[in-house]
């Protein structure tokens, strides 16, 4: 599943990115790395999350979100 079909208060795996090259470099140096887990911690309007990686809250829009593969942790 992808991740913007995450549920709030879940944890998930990074399974694959499906980003641009230098998407993927910048998700990396926040944390988000292949086999890291990433937890779910609240949904804005129009698809935005808000996500915790290693300690740290981030906010991702969808079109981010879509294409990231995760399975639940």
């Amino acid at each position: 599943m992808t991740l913007d079909k995450g549920i709030v208060g879940e944890s998930y795996t990074v399974e694959a990115l499906e980003l641009p090259e230098q998407v993927e470099h910048r998700l990396e140096a926040i944390g988000m790395t292949l086999q890291g887990k990433v937890s779910v911690l609240g949904r804005k309007d129009r698809g935005t999350l808000i996500l915790k990686v290693r300690g740290a809250r981030f906010a991702m829009g969808r079109g981010i979100t879509q294409k990231i593969t995760v399975e639940p942790a």
